[in-house]
């Protein structure tokens, strides 16, 4: 399972993430929550640290997750590509 998710920075520029298992499990650790509960339980926090993650573990930023949100205009989750 993987969540896709369109990233907009305040600068206007956008990018679509995927986030992947190593993604989702930080988030089930860090929110006690199970991802199979976001459809039903979801939260802005929920998909900015998703999208954080990703963009940490790819190294396309260093920033702790509040310093980076404060770069960050929008999200949303995308639909899965098939």
């Amino acid at each position: 399972m993987n969540i896709n998710l369109l990233l907009t920075y305040t600068d206007g520029n956008a990018k679509e993430l995927t986030a992947k298992a190593v993604d989702l499990v930080a988030f089930e650790s860090r929110f006690d929550l199970s991802v199979a509960r976001l459809e039903n339980n979801i939260r802005m926090t929920h998909l900015f640290f998703l999208a954080w993650h990703v963009e940490h573990r790819t190294g396309d930023t260093k920033a702790e997750f509040e310093k980076w949100l404060e770069s960050v205009e929008t999200i949303e989750a995308l639909p899965v590509k098939k």
